[in-house]
This record gives C-alpha cells, sequence and structure tokens, in this order.
C-alpha cells in the first residue's frame, strides 16, 4: 500500500487535520471500480512525494460519518488538506498527471 495511511474518523484528527504539512486524503469503497483503478497511482505518489506529502486512504463504507462531513457525493475522491483545511479536491479517478499538477501546486503556495 506505499506509504499510505488508513485513517478512521477516530484517527482523522491526528492524521489529517493536525498533520504539519500537506495531505491527499483518498476517499474510496472496496466495491468500486475507478478507486480500485486508481489505487496505484495512489501508492506511487505516496512514496514519490514522501517527505512532503502524507497520502491517507479513509474507507467510506466504514467511515460514513467523514464522507458525509467531507459532503463526499461520489467516490473516488481525492481531498487536499492543508493547515487542517480542504484547499483542492478532485472527484472521479483522475490521470496520475492531473493529481501531480494539484500536489505541486499545493506545494508551492
Amino acid at each position: 500500500m506505499g506509504n499510505a495511511v488508513a485513517v478512521t474518523k477516530d484517527s482523522w484528527e491526528n492524521e489529517v487535520i493536525k498533520a504539519t504539512g500537506p495531505v491527499l486524503v483518498d476517499f474510496w469503497a472496496v466495491w468500486c471500480g475507478p478507486c480500485q483503478a486508481i489505487a496505484p497511482t495512489i501508492d506511487e505518489l505516496s512514496v514519490e512525494y514522501s517527505g512532503k506529502l502524507k497520502v491517507c486512504k479513509v474507507n467510506t463504507d466504514e467511515n460514513p460519518d467523514l464522507a458525509s462531513q467531507y459532503q463526499i457525493m461520489g467516490i473516488p475522491t481525492l481531498l487536499f488538506i492543508k493547515g487542517g483545511n480542504q484547499v483542492d479536491k478532485i472527484v472521479g479517478a483522475a490521470s496520475k498527471k492531473q493529481i501531480k499538477e494539484k500536489i505541486d501546486r499545493i506545494l508551492v503556495s
């Protein structure tokens, strides 16, 4: 699973909100085909951006409260969190290039 951290509603605050740097959160589910399709990309990015970006994964079936709190209407949804606040998001299976562009923009902002 690369360097991605599985997050639940119990660990959300410490892992995501209180993180020192930017965080990419992948909201996914086991039954979601597009989620499975981008999973290897998310894992690759977690390794490529190690030390610069924290990558977390939230299973929406196991954490419906988090999905509801962040108004996740479709999965996969990638949230970009910086300083405890959502700064960007991607809904649907995006290409690695599209995800990297957002990450790079957030890292320099």
